[in-house]
């Protein structure tokens, strides 16, 4: 499985702690985040990672920002993207089994590096349940 992740300066060692996670799993990484603390605009981070997902370069995204919302935004305007803020693992669970979510937000400053760890493994290991859902998922795009 291909996993894309992007960061901004709120993210460094989150990104550190998940990527070694998921290559502990055999996932392929590509890594589009900063690796320092030094102020940088989350959106340079964001727009490669959505890319990837959009063109199928991805099977999965991963994006961190301090709040996690304007990362997600960012990739949200990306054909194909759907991407959720999530500060619980419950809520990765339920955006991927009734949101076919295919792109996880982490709000840095909301979460422990173990949390977001959590996050992203429930993320992955948790299937689209599809169904009565799949309608409601077919809505979102905007045409």
């Amino acid at each position: 499985m291909k996993i894309s992740i992007g960061n901004d300066h709120a993210g460094p060692e989150y990104k550190k702690a998940i990527v070694e996670m998921l290559k502990a799993r055999g996932y392929e990484v590509t890594n589009y985040g900063t690796d320092t603390d030094a102020s940088v605009d989350y959106p340079d981070f964001g727009h490669p990672v959505a890319n990837d997902v959009s063109e199928g370069k991805a099977d999965f995204g991963i994006v961190i920002c301090g709040s996690g919302n304007g990362i997600a935004m960012t990739v949200n305007k990306h054909p194909k993207v759907r991407a959720g803020l999530c500060w619980t693992k419950e809520i990765a669970y339920l955006t991927r089994l009734h949101n076919d979510a295919n792109i996880v937000s982490i709000p840095a400053r909301f979460t422990s590096i173990h949390q977001a760890v959590e996050i992203v493994e429930t993320f992955l290991d948790t299937a689209f349940e599809g169904g009565r859902h799949q309608n409601r998922v077919n809505k979102i795009a905007c045409s």
